[in-house]
């Protein structure tokens, strides 16, 4: 586990844009249950993809199609609740960080590791920016 006080700032770079963060198998379960879409970041401190995944996230909002639900699980901090949502995105393997598009329940999008890293943050919200159009 991560010590609190080193995630605080990563946490918040998406709770302060309004994402919810999921603890808890429970939370998960129940953010999977929600209607609509819903856009699930795989939180994570690794430098080299991380640093631009949250701020690809952040300007991905700025579309005028969007999720209807936001939520994040944080690899390294919340156990269970980050297995059991990597365990709704089979059957792409684990990666942190990543993004899954969520539509009534059902996988429709997803970004892995090697998809967010080494690329710019732009780049990462164009590629969310256009499963927002197709599916919310």
């Amino acid at each position: 586990m991560y010590p609190a006080d080193l995630v605080k700032p990563m946490r918040e770079d998406l709770t302060s844009i309004g994402f919810e963060e999921l603890h808890s198998v429970e939370d998960v379960e129940n953010a999977m249950k929600k209607e609509g879409t819903t856009l699930v970041v795989v939180n994570s401190v690794c430098g080299c993809a991380a640093a631009n995944a949250r701020p690809g996230a952040r300007i991905s909002l700025q579309n005028a199609k969007k999720p209807d639900n936001l939520v994040t699980v944080f690899a390294g901090v919340d156990k269970e609740a980050t297995e059991k949502a990597r365990s709704l995105m089979v059957p792409f393997p684990p990666s942190s960080p990543s993004m899954a598009l969520f539509k009534d329940g059902e996988l429709v999008h997803m970004l892995e590791r090697h998809h967010i890293e080494g690329r710019p943050a732009e780049m990462i919200a164009e590629n969310l920016t256009g499963a927002y159009n197709e599916f919310c």
